[in-house]
């Protein structure tokens, strides 16, 4: 590969993924099964935009199942939104050129839960932060943090250099969380993670969690997982006695004293609740996202509305992947949202979808939502985001405010 013999993107990205290998001491490549692209074009700007499109001129195929994540547009409700078509034309071009590399279109950070699920052991080259503390975490299948040159050179070679959270040594405990606030919800769980993210922040520190008497569902974990990528830069946590390299505490930190033990008292949780201050009443945006819903998350928010309309001053939105939003028409769920005067975008993340952008356009400030990731990254965008549970969360998008 490195002599050309397979064509210069190949060349390209053999030679990247050994200098980054030999940065972090890599003696070796290990194979991947699959890759996750990033193909939010906000995110690549217009040199990754023109580096992609350099590449597919060369020839550029993936040689592993690889999958892209969300854009920055949904095609068919952007210019309600106020997106500027030079944006969206630049979106539809990196979304071709990954196209036209084998990549799947498939624009969704909820990969492991329905395009590409992941295997215990095997090694990835993905992307997305969610994504890979969950593929790392529940799955237990290996894989650092590609970055976006990073990802698509996975997808070019098929192989990572062996580094990070492809070793096992990486993966062990450092240290101990003891959580006495129990969680009990999807929103809870991103707490939790926002808990730990904001007192240990560092990519190579791995939580061992202990939660009494849990029994978390995927979709709690998802919250968990996004959150401590968001909060803490983490790419890894366990929680003993749930996932699979956890059967207990001893196992998880390989045997080792861990450096430090946290523990989460009660009242915790309802603390980072309270740490997201309104700055009025009124609720500007409702947003479910961060990652992309489940269908199980989407037939509950069904549920949970039960008939009612969002308030006229406030906007109900929920992002999900094409294969949930499918699955969501047919089973009616879409329907009832619209009809509800919510919106159900596909093949987006809030977050990615030039937030700058929407506020300006349509004078969004205030956005409340469950999503711990959401509430983190939104700030940056200008808006004032409050975390808040499910349930609170719908009551005040029909109301159109918050009063608690």
């Amino acid at each position: 590969m490195l002599a050309g013999r397979h064509g210069p993107a190949v060349r390209w990205a053999l030679d990247f993924q050994v200098r980054v290998g030999t940065f972090f001491g890599a003696t070796r490549m290990v194979p991947v099964s699959s890759a996750h692209v990033a193909a939010d074009v906000g995110l690549t700007g217009d040199a990754g935009l023109e580096f992609v499109e350099r590449l597919v001129e060369q020839g550029a195929r993936v040689r592993v199942p690889a999958v892209t994540d969300p854009r920055s547009v949904d095609f068919d409700h952007y210019r309600e939104f106020g997106q500027p078509e030079a944006h969206v034309a630049k979106e539809r071009r990196l979304v071709e050129a990954l196209t036209k590399m084998g990549m799947l279109p498939c624009h969704t950070c909820i990969n492991y839960q329905t395009v590409t699920p992941p295997r215990f052991g095997e090694h990835l080259g993905w992307g997305d932060t969610g994504s890979v503390i969950f593929a790392n975490s529940v799955a237990g299948a290996r894989s650092n943090f590609e970055g976006g040159p990073a990802a698509v050179a996975a997808a070019l070679t098929g192989r990572v250099p062996a580094y990070g959270f492809h070793l096992p040594e990486q993966r062990r405990a450092t240290f101990v969380v003891e959580v006495r606030d129990r969680p009990t919800e999807w929103a809870d769980w991103g707490a939790l993670g926002c808990w730990i993210g904001r007192r240990v922040t560092s990519y190579w520190e791995v939580p061992a969690l202990v939660v009494p008497d849990t029994d978390p569902s995927v979709d709690d974990l998802k919250h968990l997982g996004a959150a401590l990528a968001s909060y803490g830069s983490m790419a890894m946590f366990h929680l003993v006695g749930v996932t699979p390299e956890a059967p207990t505490l001893d196992v998880a930190t390989g045997g080792r004293e861990p450096a430090r033990r946290l523990v989460v008292e009660p009242g915790a949780l309802a603390e980072v609740y309270a740490s997201f201050r309104p700055e009025h009443a009124q609720i500007d945006l409702v947003v479910f996202t961060a990652p992309q819903l489940s269908l199980l998350e989407v037939q509950t928010i069904v549920e949970r509305l039960d008939g009612r309309r969002v308030a006229p001053s406030t906007r109900l939105i929920l992002t999900v992947n094409h294969q949930v939003r499918a699955e969501a028409e047919r089973f009616g769920y879409v329907g009832q949202i619209e009809r509800a005067g919510g919106l159900v975008l596909a093949g987006v993340c809030f977050y990615v979808m030039t937030p700058e952008i929407l506020r300006e356009v349509n004078g969004y400030r205030t956005i409340l939502t469950n999503s711990a990731k959401l509430a983190n990254i939104i700030a940056g965008s200008g808006y004032n985001p409050i975390l808040r549970r499910l349930d609170v969360c719908l009551d005040a998008a029909v109301r159109g405010r918050l009063d608690a």
